[in-house]
């Protein structure tokens, strides 16, 4: 008995001793790891700016890189906040050491209203007098947008590259047909004659005014896009429209015949290109820093200013409770509070990249947004690929709203949704529900069973309700009527330059035009330099995100197919969801 005690103690002790030794090694890991974002790049004292889109990713705001990536041989991809990529491109124009722009183009990421502002601060530094020279191998419409900006497009000579740049393309999908046979009856209810959001689940093709407003959005898109493709080219819009709907670009040849690029070469042949325009030698002898790094070095902040312009991202769903990679509605609520609270917050602008979600958590930002606004500080929207349904809601009292192109915006209009999959329990799974309520009506949000006309009758209600306050916080806003407003309402979604013809919007312009604005409406400042701009919420570090990730659900299932921004509109949608009051738009746009 006493080896056996002996021999539990030891065995106890080995493992205690095993568990603290790997946790300190975890602990240690972690902090190299959270280290390794910490180095400084180091500007070289004359070199090229290099863009490599397959690299890094347009993103709101910047935020460090996986910091397993680097470790585990993939790619690091680094995110970088749109502002931050703007002031790069900015401060090279400016700055004597960065002789000119080398980008790679392909593989871009980010969303179109992000890769939109990027394009004009790259045309901002062309202007400036400096050259842009970018080499294509695999064009797509986000990646040839961009090389369109450039003074020489050069394009591989070698064949097997993929062509993608076909248009701009959007797929409606729509479920009513296996949900019939699946037994599962969606009761949607709306107010919005182009309020689509459910309309995939009670439809099996789109209705007239649904494809009425995707048609519309899709050619307002696509046509600001080849309008600034074709003015860098020197070609018209139905040039361009003609080359792509002939299908005449197929090989390098072709691109290079039809004067989309300048001239085919090869890797050696590239690199000597570079050269001569650096005026080196040999390729090595050229010094190139990262975008990334080169944007690192340029974020300095001026701590000493006593004026802040506050910058609020909301970016994500909308949705209620305090989650954090969501424009939760109690966090966002009590991070306007803070701002409002703080006497050096000057200015606020108000960066929205939503497409909309719960009433209930929109009420609770713009209320507080509301009592900035009400103490006399100025608040300036800027709104980056989404501004649609609730991200309308919030920020359509702002004092002046700010937006690009491309941006999908209005989306004025709500619904519910209580799906019913009695029909799948009882015809597919032969299971027999009886419920037991304590009053009439106890059971109708149980997805159970269908809704009687009372009940349907008592939700419409309710969408009417919130509909009219929808179009009369948007009259108040906006100077209109409530008329006027429900005439491009009707949860209609419109592109930027549609909704700065109605209304909508008060001008074209990117996310530093609005910092700019809010800056320049502080008494006494004449320059941006003379403000700290602060961001909110606070980006999460690498050892966050390496947290965080250990929770985390990883890619949906329908990642990289049609159903992808389908499942991306609707992942927050559950069992507790049913018979809320939603202000959303009913998909999200994927640009490749």
């Amino acid at each position: 008995m006493k080896e056996f005690v002996k021999m539990t103690l030891a065995t106890l002790a080995g493992l205690f001793l095993f568990g603290f030794v790997a946790m300190f090694m975890m602990f240690a890991m972690i902090g190299a790891l959270a280290a390794m974002g910490d180095t400084k790049p180091v500007m070289p004292r004359e070199g090229v700016l290099q863009i490599n889109m397959s690299s890094m990713t347009l993103a709101e705001q910047t935020t460090e890189a996986d910091p397993f990536a680097s470790i585990s041989g993939e790619q690091v991809i680094t995110p970088v906040g749109i502002y931050s990529a703007i002031r790069a491109v900015n401060a090279a124009a400016e700055d004597p050491a960065v002789k000119f722009i080398y980008m790679k183009p392909d593989g871009v990421s980010g969303g179109i209203a992000q890769i939109e502002e990027f394009r004009t601060a790259l045309e901002n530094f062309r202007n400036s007098g400096k050259a842009i020279v970018s080499y294509i191998e695999n064009p797509s419409n986000a990646s040839y947008y961009l090389a369109s900006v450039s003074d020489k497009i050069y394009m591989t000579s070698y064949d097997g590259g993929m062509n993608m740049f076909s248009g701009l393309s959007s797929q409606m999908i729509f479920l009513k047909d296996i949900l019939d046979r699946l037994g599962i009856n969606v009761q949607l209810i709306r107010h919005g004659k182009y309020k689509s959001a459910g309309e995939m689940y009670i439809r099996n093709s789109a209705s007239p005014e649904n494809m009425e407003q995707n048609t519309e959005m899709i050619e307002s898109v696509w046509n600001s896009w080849a309008a600034k493709i074709a003015a860098s080219r020197g070609i018209s819009v139905k040039t361009l429209n003609t080359m792509l709907n002939d299908l005449e670009l197929n090989f390098p040849e072709d691109f290079l015949a039809k004067g989309l690029v300048d001239e085919l070469l090869t890797h050696e042949e590239l690199q000597q290109q570079l050269c001569d325009l650096y005026s080196a030698e040999s390729f090595e002898d050229i010094k190139a820093i990262q975008l990334p790094d080169y944007a690192k070095l340029k974020s300095t902040v001026n701590l000493k200013a006593d004026k802040k312009v506050a910058v609020i991202y909301a970016e994500g769903n909308i949705v209620d409770g305090s989650a954090k990679q969501q424009v939760a509605g109690d966090r966002f609520a009590k991070i306007i509070s803070d701002v409002r609270k703080d006497s050096t917050v000057k200015a606020v602008v108000l960066r929205v990249n939503s497409p909309g979600g719960s009433v209930l958590a929109s009420e609770k930002i713009k209320a507080e947004l509301d009592l900035i606004k009400a103490q006399g500080t100025p608040i300036i929207a800027s709104y980056g690929d989404y501004a649609a349904s609730g991200g309308y809601w919030i920020s359509a009292n702002c004092d002046k709203i700010y937006s690009n192109e491309t941006t999908l915006t209005g989306s004025i209009g709500v619904f519910s949704m209580i799906p019913d999959i009695s029909g799948t329990l009882k015809n597919k799974l032969h299971v027999n529900i009886t419920p037991v309520n304590s009053n009439t009506h106890a059971d109708m949000y149980g997805m159970m069973r269908p809704l009687d006309k009372k009940e349907l009758d008592y939700m419409q209600a309710s969408v009417e309700k919130i509909y009219d306050e929808f179009t009369s916080l948007v009259a108040e806003g906006r100077d209109m009527t409530v008329a006027e407003v429900d005439e491009i309402a009707q949860g209609r979604v419109w592109s930027g330059a549609e909704a700065l013809d109605i209304n909508l919007v008060d001008e074209i312009g990117t996310i530093e035009d609005a910092i700019i604005a809010a800056a320049f409406s502080i008494d006494g400042v004449s320059r941006l330099e003379d403000v700290q701009i602060a961001e909110y919420p606070k980006p999460m570090t690498a050892l966050e995100t390496l947290l965080e990730s250990f929770g985390g659900t990883g890619e949906g299932a329908f990642a990289g197919t049609a159903l992808e921004n389908v499942e991306e509109a609707f992942k927050d949608f559950n069992s507790t969801e049913s018979g809320k009051v939603f202000a959303r738009m009913p998909y999200e746009i994927i640009v490749r």
